[in-house]
C-alpha cells in the first residue's frame, strides 16, 4: 500500500499488534453493556493511584502503536529526482522505518562515534587528536552533536538549567491546552453521550474527572517537554559502543517489551480457556487427557524449549531482510513462550470450572437440552472471566522481564532488534571496564521499571475489583 512519497510494510507483529487492539475495543464494549464490570470499573476508578499507573500504561502503548507502524521511503537520485524500477514502477529504499523513527529522526540520527556519559561534550574514550599546529595528544575529543553548541564547556550547567526551564515553559503550555481540552470535551460527552455507568453525572462531576484525566495528561506533556529540549542539544542518557543515543534505543525498546507481555498472553489465553473449561466441564476422560497434556508439558524445562525453538527459527530465516528475520523470530519466540506458558492458566480455570458446573443454572440448562457449547462459553466462561483477566494482568509484568532474561542468556529477541534485554545483555560487558559504562543499565532499569511496577499496581487493582473473595462493593 503506497501513499506518495511512503510506501507500507506490514510486519507479522505489526499485523497481530493491531488485531490485539481492536480485540481491547470489542472487549470494552462488551463490558459496558454487563453490571459486574461496571461495578468492578467504578472500584477501579474511585483509587487514584491505579488510574495514575492505567495511564502510565497507556503511554507506553501509545509508544508501541507508533513503533508498528512501518514504512519504506521513495529513493531519489542525487539530483533529486525520483528513482523508478525497470518496470517504471516507483522505487523504494530498502531501510524500513516506524513511525516513531520519524518522529525521533533527531535522536536517531544524532551518532556519535563512540561511548560518551549523559549531558556530556567530550567523548567518554581518549583517542589521538591532531592540533592545529600538528602535534598530537592523546585527549578526550569533543562530540559531534552532543553540547556542540557551546562557546565554552564551562558553560554547560547554566545551559543545561535554561534549557530545563525552556522545555517546563512549552510544556506547561501544552499541558494548560491539553487538561481544558480533556475536561471540555469529557464534560460535554458526558452530558450529551450519557456514557456514566448509572445516569449521567452532574456537570460538575464530570468536569473534575476530565481535570483530573487533563492533569495526567498535561503532567506528561511537561516531562516528554523537558526531555525533547534536553535531548536536541545534549544526550540525555548518553551514547552506546556505536555511539547511538540511549535515549532512543530505551523508546524503541517498548514496543518489544510489550509485544513480549501482550503476544504471548494472547497466544497463552485462549488455549488456556479451551482446555480448561473443557476439562472441568466433560470432567472423565477428557479431564485426564488434557491434565495429561499439560502436566507433560510443564515437565518440560522452559529455556530448553525455547532455545530448541529459536534455534530451528534462526536456522530457517537466515536468509531474509534484516527487519523481517528479527520480526518473524520475535513472533516465533511470543509463540513459544505462550506453548510454554498456558498450563498455570489452564489449572486454575479446570478447578473453577469445576465448581461453576455444580450450580442450578447449569444443571437447568442441561435437563432443558441446551448444548454443550452453549452452555460453556455462554454460562461457564462468564463466569471464569475474572480470573482469566487476573491472570493475565499479573502474568503481564513477569512476561516482561522473561525478555530480558532470555536476552541475556542468547535465545531472545534478535540482537539487531532494539529492546530492553539487549540493552542489559550489552550493559554486562561494559560495566567490568574501568571507568565503568553504567548509563546503558540504568536506562534499561528505569524503562522497564516504569511499565512493571505500574503494570502490577494496576493489576492488583484489577484483581481487588474482580475477584469475587476480595471484592469491597
Amino acid at each position: 500500500m503506497t501513499f506518495g512519497k511512503f510506501k507500507l510494510v506490514f510486519l507479522t507483529t505489526d499485523v497481530l499488534v493491531f488485531l490485539l487492539v481492536l480485540s481491547g475495543i470489542g472487549f470494552l464494549f462488551f463490558a459496558r453493556r454487563r453490571e459486574y464490570y461496571k461495578t468492578a470499573w467504578r472500584q477501579i476508578r474511585a483509587r487514584r493511584l491505579p488510574m495514575v499507573c492505567m495511564g502510565i500504561v497507556l503511554l507506553y502503548t501509545l509508544v508501541a502503536l507508533l513503533d508498528s507502524v512501518h514504512f519504506q521511503q521513495r529513493a531519489y537520485a542525487e539530483g533529486g529526482e525520483a528513482q523508478t524500477t525497470a518496470d517504471g514502477r516507483p522505487a523504494y529504499r530498502a531501510e524500513i522505518l516506524s513511525l516513531l523513527d520519524l518522529f525521533c529522526t533527531g535522536l536517531r540520527g544524532r551518532t556519535e562515534k563512540t561511548f560518551s556519559a549523559p549531558f556530556a561534550t567530550r567523548q567518554f574514550t581518549k583517542e589521538l587528536i591532531e592540533r592545529k599546529d600538528g602535534s598530537r595528544i592523546r585527549d578526550y575529543p569533543p562530540l559531534v552533536y552532543g553540547g556542540s553548541h557551546l562557546q565554552n564547556p564551562d558553560e554547560k550547567a547554566g545551559d543545561i538549567l535554561e534549557l530545563v526551564l525552556r522545555g517546563m515553559l512549552a510544556g506547561l503550555g501544552i499541558g494548560i491546552l491539553l487538561a481544558g481540552l480533556t475536561a471540555g470535551v469529557y464534560a460535554g460527552y458526558v452530558h450529551f453521550g450519557s456514557v456514566a455507568p448509572e445516569g449521567s453525572p452532574s456537570p460538575a462531576s464530570a468536569l473534575r474527572t476530565g481535570l483530573k484525566a487533563g492533569a495526567f495528561l498535561g503532567a506528561a506533556a511537561l516531562i516528554v517537554s523537558v526531555m525533547a529540549v534536553l535531548s536536541a542539544k545534549y544526550h540525555f542518557l548518553g551514547t552506546d559502543q556505536v555511539g547511538r543515543d540511549v535515549l532512543f534505543r530505551a523508546i524503541k525498546g517498548c514496543r518489544v517489551g510489550l509485544i513480549v507481555g501482550t503476544l504471548t498472553t494472547l497466544i497463552a489465553t485462549p488455549v488456556a480457556i479451551l482446555f480448561g473449561i473443557m476439562a472441568g466441564y466433560f470432567g472423565g476422560r477428557v479431564d485426564d487427557l488434557i491434565q495429561y497434556i499439560y502436566t507433560t508439558l510443564s515437565s518440560i524445562p522452559g529455556i530448553l524449549l525455547i532455545a530448541a525453538a529459536m534455534l530451528i527459527v534462526t536456522t530457517k530465516i537466515q536468509q531474509m531482510h534484516t527487519v523481517y528475520a528479527s520480526d518473524i523470530r520475535l513472533a516465533w519466540l511470543c509463540a513459544v513462550l505462550g506453548i510454554g506458558s498456558w498450563t498455570g492458566l489452564c489449572r486454575l480455570i479446570r478447578g473453577e470450572t469445576l465448581r461453576v458446573r455444580e450450580n442450578e443454572y447449569i444443571q437447568a440448562s442441561e435437563a432443558f437440552g441446551v448444548g454443550h457449547l452453549k452452555i460453556m462459553f455462554r454460562h461457564i466462561l462468564p463466569n471464569v472471566m475474572h480470573i482469566v483477566l487476573i491472570s493475565v494482568i499479573l502474568r503481564f509484568s513477569g512476561l516482561v522481564l522473561a525478555e530480558a532474561v532470555l536476552a541475556y542468556v542468547g535465545i531472545g529477541v534478535d540482537p539487531s532488534m532494539e529492546s530492553w534485554g539487549n540493552m542489559i545483555n550489552a550493559a554486562r560487558l561494559e560495566i567490568s571496564r574501568d571507568p565503568i559504562v553504567w548509563w546503558n543499565l540504568l536506562a534499561a532499569f528505569v524503562f522497564m521499571f516504569g511499565l512493571v511496577l505500574p503494570a502490577n499496581i494496576f493489576g492488583d487493582a484489577v484483581r481487588d475489583a474482580l475477584d469475587p473473595r476480595l471484592r469491597t462493593e
